[in-house]
């Protein structure tokens, strides 16, 4: 499943659970993550998503570094099985479960 595909189930799910998924673009600062996850009542995670067999660049290691140094929680989702992680680990596990039903992860 490619990246973009991730992000919207990402998006949709986040959406469903009261949550926002802002899109960060920071001009100047190539390489953030590509979103900021808010649930209701809780702190932001900073989420970079990439495929099955994506990488970080070393420009996306570096910003990921700086804002754990801040401590920020940055989350890095690896296809559909880390987005049904991700949930799980935020304790949303219905959400996680009904995403592995769906894409029979």
């Amino acid at each position: 499943m490619r990246e973009s595909e991730i992000e919207k189930i990402l998006v949709r799910e986040v959406k469903k659970l009261g949550g926002i998924a802002y899109k960060w673009v920071s001009p100047g600062n190539d390489g953030v993550p590509d979103r900021i996850v808010i649930f209701p009542h809780r702190q932001p995670v900073f989420v970079e998503l990439k495929t099955d067999r994506g990488r970080l660049t070393a420009l996306q290691e570096v910003q990921v570094r700086r804002l754990e140094k801040l401590g920020q929680d940055v989350t890095v989702i690896y296809g559909m099985d880390g987005l049904s992680q991700f949930f799980q680990d935020q304790g949303f596990e219905e959400t996680s479960k009904a995403l592995d039903c769906k894409y029979e992860l």
